[in-house]
């Protein structure tokens, strides 16, 4: 990798005129001229007013080192002793610089400038704004004053400096504000949380997992995740998100894991895979949760050595990912019937978020419908609002007991979605807030009645239970019916295929009965599990024998 050295201008200790100039130690000349530091460009911030000293240094080392190109970036308009003014023009030549990892090596030199200039290039490379290491030059002996001297790598204890204490605060403010696409919650709960994701965001490369109820944001979030840390320079890959729910058999392994040409029928082309996609990245499985066993255990290895085999291949690929999964179920609980690996969730499990459901924020309700009126503006392109009594109506609505949010932002973001569409002039009236509280009612009083009877959500999740088609919802729920009151597997198979089995000479009815299970990824036994994948609702009804 090419080495990189960005640094200040020593303007005392850098100066010098005519040859006595090179009987002096120079840091920044000196760092160049190292035997065993191959340095291939310097980047050179100065002051406007030095600029011809600027010109001399980069003359210097072009000189003794032909392989360094310099390239001078005065810094306008700054004090150099101010803090403020100091870190937001460093921080805005980070934000702009090419910064490119993969290839160069950045050493961040603080020998020079001011001592306000240290501390904030010492603020900036902690913070990962400069994604590289300090370097610090050490000037010879006295008695030895043409020598090179020497240099360090270093790790400084930034906490001693007050003023530093401040900007990271600050930083972790803008992060946080950041995670939560700029909604100024008001959930104490909540906020706790999201300040918690953010250290670890920054702070660890480990799998994350975030749990909660469908429509709780956990998309948004891991998406917000992999931001924050793409600014950060801690990741230079990209974002992989899938649903694991829409991932079966066959078809599974290869979107995980990529398959060779020829490794089955139809694989006419080798396919890399999402594990290879996010390589230097992250990698969000939502719902993984629905994830087979045997794609369990390639992950699973895949997040302790890095590497997997595709589909019908010999030869080992890696990928060095960071995982981010989601899921509304209890992963713990699917452990038991052996829905889910007990190795694969303690991996997985370090660092474990629950995102709170919207009824439970209630005093979030209010900031949230403000985001939402702006995303719609911004996606359309025309801005809406609500006329006052309307306002005031909804939103005494959303927050009451009777607004169940089922859905969650997914319900908030369709009802302002619904209204905003149908509102004339770009203003909502109070006759469609009364018409969208009727809609949203019916819908909740539905939803509800359907989860009380419904034994394929029980067994399959909300997620994959919407997913299917209404004829194989119906199918399957009778078919769990009959076999939660029958005494045994081949016992429903009769009752099932009673008719059917009179048009054959010998027929398997437990194993016709096993082969449609398995087409939904339920097995026999979990339908008379103690402790089901998702538990029952409280009010869920028995079912007698």
């Amino acid at each position: 990798m090419k080495t990189v050295i960005i640094g200040m201008l020593a303007t005392e200790k850098d100066a010098g005129h005519g040859h006595r100039r090179w009987a002096r130690w120079r840091p920044t000349v000196a760092l160049c001229r190292q035997p065993d530091l191959p340095v291939a460009r310097l980047e050179l911030l100065h002051e406007p007013r030095f600029r011809g000293l600027a010109e001399q240094v980069s003359e210097d080392i072009r000189s003794v080192s032909p392989s360094t190109t310099v390239r001078l970036f005065p810094l306008e308009r700054v004090d150099p002793w101010d803090f403020g003014e100091a870190y937001a023009a460093l921080r805005q030549f980070a934000r702009h610089y090419p910064f490119n990892a993969e290839e160069e090596e950045y050493l961040i030199h603080v020998n020079a400038g001011t001592h306000v200039a240290r501390i904030c290039m010492f603020l900036l490379t902690e913070s990962r704004h400069f994604p590289g290491r300090l370097i610090q030059s050490i000037s010879p002996a006295r008695s030895d004053r043409k020598s090179l001297g020497a240099y360090r790598i270093i790790d400084l204890d930034l906490s001693r400096y007050d003023p530093i204490v401040a900007r990271f605060q600050e930083e972790q403010l803008d992060a946080v504000s950041f995670l939560k696409s700029g909604i100024q919650t008001r959930n104490a709960d909540f906020n706790r949380l999201i300040e918690q994701v953010e250290k670890v965001a920054v702070a660890s490369r480990r799998a994350i997992l975030l749990t909660g109820p469908t429509g709780s944001g956990k998309s948004r979030l891991a998406r917000r995740i992999f931001e924050l840390k793409k600014t950060r320079r801690l990741v230079t890959g990209s974002f992989v998100e899938v649903n694991c729910a829409t991932l079966r058999g066959d078809a599974a392994m290869s979107a995980l894991f990529g398959h060779v040409k020829g490794a089955f029928t139809g694989a006419l082309q080798a396919r890399p895979g999402l594990l290879q996609a996010a390589d230097k990245g992250v990698l969000f499985l939502d719902e993984i949760g629905e994830l087979g066993t045997d794609e369990q255990a390639m992950l699973l290895r895949a997040l302790e050595d890095k590497t997997f085999l595709p589909v019908g291949s010999d030869e080992e690929v890696r990928s060095d990912f960071q995982l981010i999964a989601g899921t509304n179920r209890d992963l713990a609980a699917a452990v038991r019937p052996g829905r889910f690996r007990d190795d694969l969730l303690a991996r997985i499990n370090l660092w474990t978020f629950r995102l709170p459901g919207l009824g439970q924020r209630p005093e979030d309700i209010e900031p949230n419908l403000h985001y939402e009126l702006e995303q719609f503006g911004h996606v359309e392109g025309r801005r809406v609002r609500f006329a006052r009594e309307a306002w005031g109506t909804f939103l005494r609505f959303a927050v009451s007991p009777d607004a169940a949010w089922s859905g969650n932002f997914r319900d908030l973001n369709g009802a302002i979605v619904r209204m905003a569409t149908l509102a004339v002039g770009g203003r909502i009236t109070l006759e469609l807030v009364h018409q969208e509280i009727a809609r949203l009612r019916t819908a909740w009083r539905t939803e509800d009645n359907m989860r009380k009877d419904s034994l394929t959500e029980r067994f399959l999740g909300p997620t994959r239970t919407g997913e299917l088609d209404h004829f194989d919802r119906t199918q399957l729920e009778e078919v769990l019916r009959v076999c939660l009151r029958a005494k045994s597997l081949s016992e429903a198979g009769r009752i099932l295929f009673a008719h059917s089995r009179k048009r054959k000479k010998s027929g398997n009815d437990a194993s016709r009965l096993q082969k449609y299970l398995a087409r939904f990824g339920i097995r026999y036994a979990d339908i008379w599990a103690p402790s089901p994948v998702d538990s029952a609702p409280s009010d869920f009804p028995a079912i007698q024998a």
